[in-house]
Formats: structure tokens, C-alpha cells, sequence
């Protein structure tokens, strides 16, 4: 299981940088929206289907990274990625990717209004070609400032 400083550092997030390889070793790393955290999987969503997609189709293996910045402690969550783009779970993830895009478009409104800044886009504009990417989390390794690593098993 996720340990929860962890997984309240992901959901804090909207967004979380995946590197994924080919299997010729060509790296792969691109931002994908947050969805959710559940057990020991992470749910992502990949809006453009492109090199992460292809990877991922004939390498599952993931490592997701990001940085707290409280502590200076950075984050690699390794694992690997089941792509889901239909049936019973990929509906039920469905809506909760939809409450999940309100709230962020809301969010972004109220920042503009309060930063009186205008934004590029309020709406998060999804694209209607997407899949989920269901990362299992296999190892979670901590960075300290220091550069001591620590490995957790999950």
C-alpha cells in the first residue's frame, strides 16, 4: 500500500511527470493529468496518444517522479502500467475523470479572479481521444536533500 505522506504529496498534484522507454532504450518522459489514488495504484490520464502510449504497449514499465518542495525531497514511484480504454472500470473511472475536470477548471477561475490574472484556458480542454493509465506501484525511492536514497516495496 502506498504509505500516506506519499499519496497525499501525488494527490496534491495535478499533474505527474512519466517516463516510459521503448524497447530499443529511446526514454520517454511526459506530464499526464492526475486522476486518482487508490490501494496501490495510481490512475493517470494520457490525453495524447502518442510516444507514451506506444511505449507503454510494448514496455509496461513506468517511473513516475515529483519533488516536495517543503523538505527538498524528491520522489521516484516505480511500476507498471495497465492501459485501460474500455469496459465496466474504465466507465467508473470515466465519471470520476469528469468531476475531476470541473473542479480543476473551477479552481482555475478562482485563482484568475484572485490573482486578477487571465488564464489561457479556464476549461480543461480534454481531449475526447484519451485512455487510463493504471500504474501498480511496485517501489517507491526517496530522495533526500542529502542524496540518501531510500527503497520501499510496496
Amino acid at each position: 500500500m502506498i504509505n500516506k505522506t506519499v499519496k497525499t504529496l501525488i494527490e496534491s498534484r495535478e499533474f505527474i511527470s512519466v517516463a516510459s522507454c521503448d524497447m530499443e532504450g529511446r526514454p520517454n518522459a511526459a506530464p499526464k493529468f492526475l486522476l486518482k489514488v487508490e490501494s496501490d495504484y495510481i490512475y493517470l490520464v494520457d490525453y495524447v496518444i502518442g510516444r507514451t502510449f506506444r511505449n507503454l504497449t510494448v514496455n509496461p514499465r513506468v517511473s513516475l517522479s515529483f519533488f516536495d518542495n517543503s523538505d527538498l525531497t524528491g520522489y521516484q514511484v516505480n511500476g507498471t502500467v495497465e492501459i485501460v480504454d474500455t469496459g465496466e472500470e474504465y466507465s467508473a473511472v470515466l465519471k470520476d475523470l469528469h468531476r475531476k475536470e470541473i473542479d480543476l477548471s473551477i479552481a482555475r477561475i478562482i485563482d484568475g479572479v484572485i490573482k486578477g490574472q487571465a488564464h489561457k484556458a479556464y476549461e480543461v480542454a480534454a481531449s475526447k481521444q484519451f485512455v487510463i493509465l493504471k500504474v501498480k506501484v511496485e517501489e517507491i525511492v526517496q530522495m533526500q536533500p542529502s542524496g540518501t536514497l531510500r527503497r520501499e516495496k510496496v
